[in-house]
């Protein structure tokens, strides 16, 4: 054994050979690397080197990838050089850019709440999307959003992307097709599992959909009332008719339960088959996939709900062919809560 005076110096020793291993390591070493599992730290967009544009609402026009459009801007009033949120906010067929913004009021909310909101459109007619695998409307809003990083001063790691219908379609192709550059998605009354996606990193994706929706029906597919809307390729039919007559549009829903989707999406992200189920309101059951730390998957079920942005305005949905809308949860609310709860924590699409 040792004697103390001896135990106590090749204590010491010890102490300081350890002291100067750790000095020799390189200081950087063992600081988490940027673009690591747990960075969150903003990543300025090349707008925040451009001259501020001014806070409020603006309509813009862009073109790109063979298409002419517009899209309508509202930035929120922050300090100059201060990288913000963005969330794209997709329309539905038949519906103008402009009553999406009124009806999903993320424009105003993003004002209040520090993040810009861009609501784009092409020029086509019927408006509608070609979203697609490779669809000509993802180049073009892969464009947009590299226009709009130029223009404005934003997170790259906080950009969203939330539509209402075929949007809701066109969210979940994006969500495929562009998960190096938008952060989570949120589909309403229109998430599609499609076959062909394989996003190149998980999607965080909150869906809502209405059990009474007669437009794109709960049990998956195309209801009773999507039938009757004009048809996709502008000729005097329905769309009912359509698919009777053919050529049949490539861009029909699945014949797949909207939970059966959701699942899809929370396997793609990591998720267990597990879910939580809680009745949130008197009329909305919220389900949670239980996920890893970069993934999640939640699906709002509006019971008796129709085909709507749930607490939208009543007045902009045509509840004949849309069905009952809820106000007992704010979808508006509820998306921004999960969306910044969701950034990049990776490697940033440069």
């Amino acid at each position: 054994m040792f004697g103390s005076g001896r135990a106590r110096a090749i204590i010491v020793a010890i102490a300081i050979a350890a002291a100067l291993l750790l000095c020799a390591t390189p200081i950087g070493s063992a600081a988490p690397q940027r673009g690591g599992p747990t960075d969150t730290a903003p990543v300025p967009s090349m707008g925040c080197k451009a001259a501020p544009v001014p806070p409020g609402t603006s309509l813009q026009l862009f073109s790109a990838a063979g298409r002419s459009g517009d899209y309508l801007r509202e930035v929120p009033a922050l300090a100059k050089r201060t990288p913000m949120p963005v969330v794209f906010d997709i329309h539905g067929y038949l519906q103008p850019g402009a009553i999406q913004a009124a009806w999903s009021g993320m424009g105003p909310y993003g004002a209040r709440h520090g993040f810009a909101v861009i609501t784009p459109e092409t020029h086509v007619l019927p408006p509608q999307w070609d979203f697609g695998e490779n669809g000509r409307d993802i180049a073009f809003l892969s464009a947009l959003l590299t226009h709009v990083e130029k223009t404005l001063c934003l997170d790259k790691r906080r950009i969203y992307v939330t539509g209402l219908s075929m949007g809701a379609f066109t969210t979940s192709s994006i969500a495929c097709q562009l998960a190096d550059r938008f952060a989570a998605a949120a589909p309403v009354s229109g998430i599609q599992n499609f076959q062909w996606c394989n996003p190149s990193r998980p999607v965080p994706v909150v869906a809502f959909h209405g059990t009474g929706d007669k437009i794109l029906s709960y049990s998956g597919g195309l209801g009773p009332h999507g039938l009757l809307l004009p048809a996709l390729d502008g000729s005097p039919r329905t769309i009912g008719q359509q698919l009777r007559d053919g050529p049949v549009p490539t861009t029909m829903p699945r014949s797949e339960t909207v939970r059966s989707q959701t699942a899809a999406w929370a396997k793609r992200n990591g998720c267990s088959s597990k879910t939580t189920a809680r009745r949130i309101t008197h009329d909305v059951t919220r389900t949670q996939w239980s996920c890893r730390a970069d993934g999640a998957a939640e699906l709002y079920t509006i019971h008796g709900g129709g085909h709507n942005w749930p607490g939208g305005d009543p007045l902009l949905a045509f509840t004949p062919i849309t069905g009952p809308i809820t106000s007992s949860i704010s979808a508006t609310r509820i998306i921004w809560d999960f969306f910044r709860a969701h950034p990049i924590t990776g490697p940033i699409h440069t």
